[in-house]
């Protein structure tokens, strides 16, 4: 066995795999581009342009990913924006 094949058993590559989960906030006809637009700069961390952009995709598409993350940092985000009166949920 060369040098170079035990060197390559004996690297072990461990890979930590966490599931990525979105917010998925969707279209209605009751709340407002502003009102949408200032919940994800709150809810989200959204740059005005960013909640802008979203909102825009969520008018004209039906609905649009607003966050990715691990679902402990999400569920609290979520429930802003539903608290608000938009709809929205976690995949």
């Amino acid at each position: 066995m060369s040098q170079k094949e035990q060197i390559q058993e004996d690297v072990v590559i461990e890979e930590q795999v966490s599931k990525e989960y979105e917010i998925i906030v969707y279209n209605d006809e009751v709340n407002t581009f502003d009102h949408v637009i200032d919940t994800l700069i709150q809810a989200c961390d959204h740059d005005p342009i960013q909640a802008e952009q979203c909102t825009i995709l969520i008018h004209y598409k039906g609905k649009c990913a607003v966050k990715s993350g691990n679902y402990k940092d999400l569920k609290p985000r979520c429930s802003k924006i539903l608290d608000e009166g938009i709809n929205a949920e976690i995949i």
